[in-house]
């Protein structure tokens, strides 16, 4: 474990005491931030760390405590999964022989190539709020949902190193090219990707070349779901209608296809770069009703 900062001066305690919060609410957000209560007087914070808590419980004075709350754990979710990532990682290059750097080392290295990336996407998310309502009420973009044709029948049949392969192989192709058209990946699922672009051609696209993805090994067959409206972004998160109809055509695409609503159907029309062919009406989970269209390359 990674020793605390040699000008660390303060226990969680003080630092609760220091930011003149109750130890109760001190204690929500800790736990939030996806720690247990501990019993120590370990110094763990210097006083640039109490500076930087301080002008963040200043921010957040006006906020309710619920929303202070759920911004904690989605920044404790998000990290705590990165940090078991890295740590595997770090772990087997100390395994390495041909790599002489310490733990310590690579530790401190990514950590300032983290925070490097981190404010990079920092400002580009900012400036994507910008053009977003400014009450943060609705978003209107497209989104997609990506995902593996019978995942769980395949992961019972392949041993842990092929899946590895195949799961590493299949979210950095695909979120390349989420990417490449200036789309967002919102979050992976393990055998299913989220992702949101406001522009419905370049989402078009971007579903075109991951079926193109389908059945390239080691990537097994994918299947896509797209639907266009207003959405609600929050902590990182989006929900909305669009977010339930892309689940849902998703499910019903047939391998290597893709499926989209009458909102981005209506967006691709007349444009020659997509062949957009009606289905027969789905009835799925929450709509009996669901109208829908088959996009593909054109002939």
């Amino acid at each position: 474990m990674t020793a605390p900062s040699s000008d660390a001066r303060y226990s969680r305690d003080e630092l609760v005491a220091a930011l003149g919060i109750s130890p109760e609410y001190g204690e929500k957000i800790w736990t939030a931030f996806g720690f247990g209560r501990q019993q120590s007087d370990a110094k763990m914070f210097s006083e640039a760390d109490v500076e930087a808590f301080r002008l963040f419980a200043r921010g957040a004075s006006g906020v309710d405590e619920g929303a202070q709350v759920a911004t904690a754990r989605t920044i404790g979710q998000s990290l705590a999964r990165l940090a078991d990532w890295q740590a595997d990682q770090l772990i087997e290059f100390d395994e390495d022989p041909d790599v002489t750097w310490s733990i310590d080392d690579m530790a401190k290295a990514l950590s300032r190539i983290q925070r490097l990336v981190w404010r990079l996407h920092l400002g580009i998310a900012l400036e994507g709020s910008r053009v977003q309502d400014s009450d943060n009420t609705g978003w209107d973009t497209t989104i997609g949902f990506v995902d593996i044709v019978g995942y769980t029948n395949l992961s019972r049949r392949i041993d842990h190193h092929e899946l590895n392969d195949l799961i590493t192989a299949f979210e950095d192709q695909v979120s390349a090219i989420v990417t490449k058209y200036d789309g967002h990946v919102i979050k992976t699922l393990g055998d299913g990707i989220l992702f949101a672009n406001p522009d419905p051609i370049q989402s078009a696209l971007t579903a075109l070349d991951i079926a193109d993805l389908s059945e390239q090994p080691p990537i097994p067959r994918l299947r896509t779901g797209l639907a266009h409206g207003e959405v609600l972004a929050r902590l990182g998160d989006v929900f909305g209608e669009p977010v339930n109809i892309a689940a849902r055509l998703c499910g019903s695409a047939r391998p290597g296809r893709i499926l989209v609503d009458d909102n981005l159907s209506a967006a691709l029309d007349g444009d020659e770069r997509f062949r957009v062919r009606p289905i027969p009406t789905l009835s799925v989970r929450g709509y009996r009703r669901l109208r829908a269209s088959a996009l593909s390359w054109p002939k």
